[in-house]
């Protein structure tokens, strides 16, 4: 009997279906990790199935690439549907460290990697017939800003997976499984590859940091409060939310250069420790409203300050980031740039994201040292329950 391949798997796998940088540092933002200091963030079994995807609230891991892909011309509601089957399957495996059938490298397949996949949705799938009325209120592209450089190549996307693991192997091994399952209907358009070190040398659960060598995500929501600026409210949507990705290059030379009393002014916060200048621990919120020989304590223009609730609306939302390295030969010359993959969850974009954005874009001290070079937006549809597959309340009626 001859073997089966991967793509001869494929009609019949489906049927057993299973962003200036808002947020770099800022008081707004919730925190994505729940695991409460000392818990091991390390050699974790992660389920792919449950109410939300993995990837939302499970800790951010070392090792992190975000795919972006193209539907290819022709697919359809409904051949989009045959996809997320066959990719639900595949992702169960992954995630419990099982070979995937016809895998013709099943021994990179590993349990207790922390491997996590989240899959996300741009916005030409709303436009493909039969879902045009399916599109989430508040989901709409993020609108061209002052301090904003984009480039395509970082930008946009139909389709998007997002693939953390402890290790680099382990996310490259699920990352060919995926995108050689979407040939068929999607190419890829970009790959942005991170790191994160959200662990202390014990492998217990810290706050990490960016490149700037700020704890990054701080002062976090967390119970009522995150659930309420996270989760979407659309029928179809609940449990999942709307994702933004930012790729913000950082200016490390320059920052490097200014002394640590002006770095920790631009952000409002201690290097050291991450509590606020008006503060003693990293938990302390933000008094907006001290002053120090008359003047701010937090200046105007601090991040923190600029991206606080009380001076947005309350708008929060849920950030988690990873720290990128890049290098390309330009014009004969070896270009190095780095930054941050910020990316932030939220039930309306264009209520929480935007607002706050165009309030940092029009004043942050961070300016000066940060741009926006990427952006891209997507839907993140809620979990998978046991027997169903990702995006199934929006597919299932398609014609």
């Amino acid at each position: 009997m001859s073997p089966v391949s991967r793509r001869g798997l494929f009609g019949y796998a489906g049927a057993t279906g299973v962003g200036a940088a808002a947020g770099f540092a800022g008081g707004w933002a919730a925190k994505p990790d729940p695991a409460p200091a000392g818990h091991q963030v390390l050699n974790q079994r992660y389920s792919a199935f449950g109410a939300h995807q993995p990837g939302i609230l499970t800790p951010t891991a070392a090792a992190n690439q975000l795919v972006a892909l193209d539907l290819l011309p022709g697919t359809d509601a409904a051949a989009l549907a045959r996809l997320m089957r066959a990719w639900s399957g595949v992702i169960d495996a992954l995630m419990s460290g099982r070979p995937v059938a016809g895998d013709t490298l099943p021994d990179l397949a590993q349990g207790a990697v922390s491997l996590s996949v989240l899959v996300g949705y741009g916005p030409a799938v709303f436009d493909l017939a039969g879902l045009e009325a399916r599109r989430p209120a508040g989901f709409q592209d993020i609108p061209p800003m002052t301090h904003d450089r984009l480039e395509e190549r970082w930008s946009g996307g139909d389709l998007l997976l997002w693939i953390s693991a402890d290790d680099g192997t382990s996310v490259d091994y699920a990352v060919r499984r995926l995108v050689s399952d979407a040939a068929p209907f999607a190419r890829r358009r970009w790959t942005q590859t991170g790191s994160w070190r959200g662990f202390d040398s014990f492998g217990q659960a810290v706050t990490g940091r960016n490149l700037f060598g700020q704890v990054d995500g701080s002062a976090n929501p967390d119970g009522p409060t995150r659930d309420e600026a996270l989760w979407s409210t659309d029928e179809w949507l609940s449990g999942g939310t709307q994702l933004v990705v930012r790729r913000i290059e950082m200016n490390l030379d320059t920052w490097d250069e200014a002394t640590r009393d002006r770095q920790e002014a631009s952000i409002g916060r201690r290097l050291g420790d991450g509590a606020p200048l008006t503060g003693d621990r990293e938990e302390d919120d933000l008094d907006l409203a001290a002053t120090v020989d008359g003047a701010p304590a937090i200046a105007l223009d601090a991040h923190a300050r600029r991206s606080h609730p009380e001076e947005n609306g309350g708008r929060r939302m849920v950030r988690r980031g990873v720290n990128y390295t890049h290098e390309e030969w330009v014009d004969g010359e070896l270009r190095s740039t780095a930054g941050l993959v910020f990316c932030a969850f939220q039930a309306s974009i264009a209520d929480q994201f935007i607002p706050v954005q165009r309030r940092l874009d029009e004043l942050d001290a961070l300016n000066e040292w940060t741009t926006a070079v990427g952006s891209a937006v997507f839907v993140i549809p809620p979990g998978i329950a046991p027997g169903g597959w990702i995006g199934e309340g929006l597919l299932t009626a398609a014609p």
